[in-house]
This record gives structure tokens, sequence and C-alpha cells, in this order.
């Protein structure tokens, strides 16, 4: 497994003093260092623009196996993206394909219905996603942050950001400060630049909670993944890279009415394993068994009125957060700076100022409407699968069926998801 070095390179060394270090002024300043944050910089830094990368935590502890049980469903698109960052090749563990999806409804303790939607092989040249864990792209991230020339990473640090029409100034906590052109603001729901600069948020509770954990199960998964609609929420079986102790591994994502779900995190392993049984409507994987611990997370949707303000974009969380239903959250964030990145290389290759209004106008165009256009497809397919409505149950079984049975439509939905 690669080990990530924080001693040297881009990184400023634990006991180093800042002083010795003064920053030199930079092309982009990026705040926040989530995955989001760090690809860009990653992608920016290769492509020979300085980059600055602030984040309020250290960056080797965020390796650590507790921090976050998530995995994620990288689409085809944002691995291209991760693969040209110089990213996917520091993971340290292999990613696992997804190659079939079903999708069924259903209730706990009840077979799946008999009209499904079931995407294969056949309806792509390539997998719908690969799954990796989000420990194991930190430490890729952390990795390549490390050996990217012209990076500079400041974690921990806290900043002060200021924008004016010629360029942004930022100042660090310890009285260090530098210029850039453009400021992207990857800091995340609670994105406090985002709030600094005025710019509304509309945000849509949902009363959901999801369990996040991993199962090993008796029988091969064979990189198929499930999307099972129960009443309380969608459930969610995602295909991992089997280990020596647990050759068969799958990730859960189980969307539960809050509180409940709580209940439901809480429970002895054996108890807890029955419950997902009761929830896959398929015996396929055999008897599962819980592995490590469980996570919870509250589930809203929300979204930004601008992903632009004078000399600041915002990108990933900052600008939009949607409901796990379709496992696009992270594809969204990556499409975000996909694009972003071919405004920002095109602008320093002639010589551009990159912070132009007319450039973050591109930017905004580009992203916003086709990511509100995900955000209300999630919000109507939560809406309309979590509950246990019969008419309802009725026609959105006849609709995934009807979807199940016409080639082209199935294509246009997965060429849509994997970003292509």
């Amino acid at each position: 497994m690669h080990q990530s070095a924080h001693k040297t390179g881009n990184t400023i060394a634990a006991g180093e003093s800042a002083a010795d270090r003064p920053i030199a002024d930079v092309d982009v300043c990026i705040v926040g260092a989530g995955p989001v944050g760090a690809t860009l910089a990653c992608r920016l830094g290769r492509a020979g623009l300085s980059v600055a990368v602030i984040d309020r935590a250290a960056l080797a502890p965020m390796e650590h196996p507790d921090l976050d049980g998530r995995a994620y469903a990288i689409a085809a698109g944002p691995k291209a993206f991760l693969e040209a960052a110089g990213v996917w090749d520091h993971l340290p563990e292999p990613a696992c394909p997804i190659e079939d999806i079903l999708v069924t409804d259903g209730r706990p303790g009840e077979p799946a219905s008999s009209l499904f939607l079931e995407f294969t092989r056949e309806d792509a040249t390539q997998p719908f996603g690969w799954m990796i864990g989000a420990r194991s792209l930190r430490v890729a991230l952390n990795a390549c942050l490390e050996t990217v020339p012209g990076v500079r990473v400041l974690a921990p640090a806290e900043a002060t950001v200021t924008r004016q029409a010629d360029g942004a100034h930022v100042r660090l906590a310890d009285g260090r400060a530098f210029g850039a052109r453009l400021i992207v603001a990857a800091d995340g729901r609670k994105s406090r630049l985002r709030s600094d600069a005025g710019i509304g948020l509309t945000r849509l509770p949902y009363g959901q909670t999801a369990i996040v954990c991993t199962i090993a199960h008796e029988f091969p998964h064979d990189n198929s993944a499930l999307e099972h609609f129960l009443p309380a929420g969608p459930f969610a079986q995602l295909p991992l890279a089997g280990t020596a102790e647990h050759p068969y591994l799958s990730a859960i994502v189980w969307s539960d009415r809050d509180g409940l779900a709580q209940r439901f995190a809480a429970l002895p392993d054996d108890v807890f394993a029955r419950q997902l049984e009761r929830r896959m409507g398929t015996g396929r994987l055999g008897r599962v068994t819980p592995v490590g611990r469980r996570w919870t997370y509250p589930l809203s949707a929300q979204y930004a009125q601008n992903y632009t303000a004078q000399r600041m974009v915002l990108v990933g969380d900052a600008a939009h957060g949607i409901h796990p239903i379709a496992g696009q959250g992270l594809n969204l964030g990556y499409r975000d700076i996909i694009h972003l990145a071919a405004l920002l290389i095109e602008a320093h290759e002639q010589g551009h100022d990159m912070g132009a209004p007319a450039l973050l106008a591109r930017y905004q165009a580009a992203c916003r409407p086709a990511n509100m256009l995900m955000l209300a497809a999630t919000d109507a397919l939560d809406r309309l699968f979590s509950n246990d409505n019969p008419v309802l149950r009725l026609a959105r079984d006849i609709g995934i069926a009807g979807v199940h049975r016409i080639p082209a439509l199935r294509r246009a939905f997965v060429k849509h998801a994997m970003g292509l």
C-alpha cells in the first residue's frame, strides 16, 4: 500500500516555521481540500498553473479509517478526470467496476416486485462506474498533492479572503498573505465563502438519514449493484473489491426515517444483518455479515442561487447537495471541476485572466442548469418512491418495467449517469 509522506514536498511539515516560507501569489486559490478541491488542485498543477490549497484540517489524519465510512461510485467521465489529475494511479486499493445495476421496488421482508429495471453489460461499452472507498481516495489525493509541481498545500490553516475587481487577497491566521486571480470555494455544504459572498441557499430536508456500512456476503456480487426502493427510503448495495479475509464485500447505503435509522444502526451485528437481509428484496448475496463500524448521515438537498461571485466560483457541495438515491453527489462535484478546469487551463494557455467575469459566467452556464436538473430528478425520484401509496407503487413499477423494455431509453439513462 502506498504511504503518503507529509514531511516534504508541497505540504508544510509539522514544526516548520511558517515565517520561513513566504507564499508567492498564485493563479488559483482553492479553499477546501476534500475530494473535489484536492482533485482540481492536482489537475491544474499538472497543467502548469500555480495553485494554493487551504484547509482548516491537517490532511494526513483524514486517512484514518474511522473518519469516513462512505464509498463512492465514480462515473466514467470523473474517472477520466481523476486519471488526468494523476490521482487514480495512487489509489492504494483496487477499484471495483459496476457492470450491472438492478432497480427494484418492494417492502421490507417481502420479495421485490416482479416489475423491475436492469442495466446490464449490453447497455454500455464500459463499466457504469467504479467503487472506491473514501479513505482510499483520500490516500491517493494526499499522495498526489505531495508530488504535483506548482501546488502549495496550507493545512491546517485559517484564511480570510477579500475579493476585488482586479484580484483576490488571501490572509492566513499566522499573518502571511498572498494574491490570487481566482478563489475556488470547495468548502462544503456549510461553505463560509458562500455565505460571506451573500449567495443565497435553498435547502430541502428529507426527514431521512442514511446508514452507511460494509457487509461481507456468502455469494459473489459479480460486480452487480442493487437499488431497492422501500417505503421509508431507498436501499442500495454497491459492489466492492474483496480482501483475503472477506472475498465478497459490498457497500450499503440504507436510507430510513430520521430517528429510526439511528436505532437500526445501533443494533447488534446479528440483528442488524437480518434487517439488512429483509431489505434486499432478493437472496442473491446469501447470508450477510456486517464488517467494521456504521455511520449515519442526515439527508437533505440544497442549491446555491449562484455559482459565482466577484473573483470566485463555487464547486461541489458548496454549490449543491442532492439525495444519494442515484449515487451522483460526488460525480456532480467532479463535473463542476471538469468544466472549470477546461476553462482555466484554456485561459492559462492563452494568457487570459482566470477570474474574468466572462469566464465565470461560462462556468455557471455549463454547470448550474444540468445540476439543477439532476437535483430535481433525484428529489422527484425520492418523493415518488419513498412512500407506500398503492396507486403510486403501481405507476412506478410499470414505469421502471417500461424503461427496462426499451433498450434505447436504457442506454440514454446510462450515458447520462456515466457523465459521457
